[in-house]
């Protein structure tokens, strides 16, 4: 790979990596029984989908200490994006989620195969907790046999204990707070926890580490990496209430449904009057909403601004994450890729 970034290729080279990878995993499932075959299916698609961010944050941290391009440190980056898929197999399924990429999402295609069968539904369910248990397990064991010496892995093999950690503890966070009064100081400890983390600053630490970077490179990797995170999962936020469907691949009633404690439910809750506050406590958390009464929500939150206020937002954090880039001692390189990464994660709304 050149010192150019380039999403496509680099995203075909993580994508080489895991399509095999995951296709032994479901084979040696099928040595076991061929009824396992509906199961080593979805465990194969749930990672074919993404723009492979978190691998690519993960690989120019290693190339910001000013490590060259590594294909076991690629396979030790492509581990990050089995992460992401088990976070959202459980993340789909705690919100019974109904579509993702456009498809059904993996508790949902697992009901097929279990039709007529006494309690389906919720088998279903635990086969889809299982899949994403196993696709956290497999991030592990495809880090821990990358090829890059034990030495450089044993830099990062803490930093990998506290991503789970905090992923499971953002996790549980958005759960005891669904249904609450939303709350925007808790809205985005939730982000940070559950997304921003281990989508931007965890990766880039992790390659950081395995490159043997020194403490202060790590710092300005962190001051740059959790704000960016933040206002990639704000964007998200956005997209999930007001972008098209079609674009997005998700329900766009997801979040109004399960009363999710989003920054952008909570700016619209504290700029609402008394009678906004009332309609909207009328509608969040139902789960028989239709389109005609989402375009009405939709409405009231350009009323009150709050798109507008969580695009301030995101604005603030990128400007936060370059300017922290700007002032490290960085490969031209790597700052560069890294400045077009914080763009192209946070700006998709084309």
């Amino acid at each position: 790979m050149s010192d150019t970034w380039e999403s496509a290729a680099f995203k075909q080279r993580v994508d080489d990596i895991l399509g095999p990878f995951l296709a032994a995993e479901a084979e040696h499932l099928l040595e076991i029984d061929d009824v396992l075959e509906p199961v080593a299916e979805q465990l194969q698609r749930a990672a074919v989908h993404g723009k492979r961010l978190r691998a690519a944050f993960c690989y120019w941290g290693w190339r910001a200490a000013g490590q060259p391009d590594n294909d076991a440190l690629m396979r030790a980056a492509a581990s990050m994006e089995l992460v992401h898929a088990a976070a959202v197999v459980h993340d789909d399924l705690i919100d019974d989620s109904p579509l993702r990429h456009n498809r059904p999402t993996v508790h949902v295609a697992l009901q097929a195969p279990l039709t007529g069968r006494p309690r389906a539904r919720a088998a279903a369910r635990c086969l889809a907790m299982l899949v994403g248990d196993h696709l956290m397990a497999l991030a592990g064991q495809l880090f821990v046999t990358s090829g890059l010496p034990a030495a450089y892995l044993a830099r990062a093999r803490p930093l990998w204990a506290a991503l789970a950690r905090e992923l499971i503890a953002g996790e549980c966070l958005e759960i005891l707070s669904t249904g609450t009064s939303p709350d925007t100081d808790l809205s985005l400890k939730v982000i940070r926890y559950k997304t921003a983390k281990y989508t931007v600053e965890q990766p880039l630490l992790i390659g950081g580490l395995l490159a043997g970077a020194d403490s202060h490179l790590r710092a300005g990797l962190s001051a740059y990496g959790l704000p960016l995170g933040e206002a990639f999962q704000l964007r998200d936020d956005l997209l999930g209430l007001f972008g098209e469907p079609e674009r997005t691949g998700k329900a766009g009633l997801d979040d109004i449904r399960n009363n999710r404690p989003t920054a952008l439910l909570a700016a619209a809750w504290q700029a609402a009057l008394p009678a906004q506050r009332d309609h909207l406590t009328g509608v969040l958390g139902r789960r028989d909403l239709d389109e005609g009464q989402l375009a009405r929500v939709r409405e009231l939150l350009v009323t009150l601004k709050a798109p507008e206020q969580i695009e301030e937002m995101i604005d603030t954090r990128v400007r936060e994450a370059i300017r922290v880039l700007n002032g490290l001692d960085l490969p031209a390189h790597a700052r560069r890729a890294l400045s077009d990464l914080a763009h192209s994660a946070t700006d998709r709304r084309h």
